[in-house]
């Protein structure tokens, strides 16, 4: 699709691939909606996208998820992309996962997204078209030891919208599902893992890990999936035969 003067909202947009995705949305000539919880942070930001808007809303919060959606769309008078990035991950064995944290986890992984596409795709049946991308995990592919917390979220998140694409493709909605590689973003720091536990992290197959990739290739490679309407994209070819 051709993304000049096409707006689109970016949650995650304060760091990481959020903040390189907008980055080669508005590059390819796309109005964007950058989101994310701090507002001292999007202010910044967004003076690199001109015409942007930025939006303070935790994605945990129903009322915010919608009143995200209701500004941009004020603001634009219409949303054809959504791409749901923000996301946590939560490691730990599966006897010692806090179900409080799990919970929590799930409410900004899982539910978040969906909200977020509950509320945009009405808007987008009625301009009879839209995008909505999701970002799933590498680790979503995979059974790796502490990681099912954010692994079985992951790959609840990837069911879903593989499901809402069968769904939305007669209203003209395309919906992928983004698999990122180990990235280099501050993912990791913010990653809540339970105390002395070793974590386990992807391999390729069960070979030698490769370099954590760029925020901007993975940018790039949803950016030609979008164009592509690749149901799934993957960061790496070879993670399409690791599926469980």
């Amino acid at each position: 699709m051709p993304f000049k003067d096409k707006v689109a909202i970016v949650t995650g947009a304060s760091s990481g691939i959020g903040l390189a995705t907008a980055r080669v949305l508005a590059g390819r000539g796309a109005m964007i909606a950058l989101v994310a919880r701090s507002m001292d942070k999007l202010r910044h930001i967004s003076k690199e996208f001109p015409g942007s808007i930025p939006i303070s809303a935790d994605m945990t919060k129903e009322d915010e998820i919608r009143m995200m959606v209701s500004e941009t769309r004020n603001h634009f008078g219409r949303i054809d992309i959504l791409i749901n990035s923000a996301g946590q991950g939560y490691d730990a064995p599966v006897e010692k996962i806090n179900i409080d944290i799990f919970r929590e986890m799930f409410n900004l992984n899982v539910v978040g997204p969906l909200l977020a596409m509950q509320t945009v795709i009405p808007i987008m049946k009625e301009q009879r078209e839209g995008v909505i991308v999701n970002l799933s995990s590498g680790t979503a592919l995979m059974f790796l030891p502490n990681m099912s917390p954010y692994s079985s979220l992951k790959r609840a998140l990837a069911s879903i919208s593989l499901t809402a694409r069968e769904e939305l493709k007669k209203d003209n909605i395309q919906v992928n599902v983004v698999y990122p590689y180990m990235t280099l973003t501050d993912f990791e720091k913010n990653t809540i893992k339970e105390a002395g536990e070793n974590q386990a992290e992807p391999e390729e197959g069960r070979g030698t890990l490769q370099p954590p990739d760029k925020p901007e290739y993975l940018a790039q490679k949803i950016v030609e999936g979008i164009e592509s309407n690749e149901a799934e994209i993957f960061a790496h070819d070879w993670m399409r035969k690791i599926r469980p």
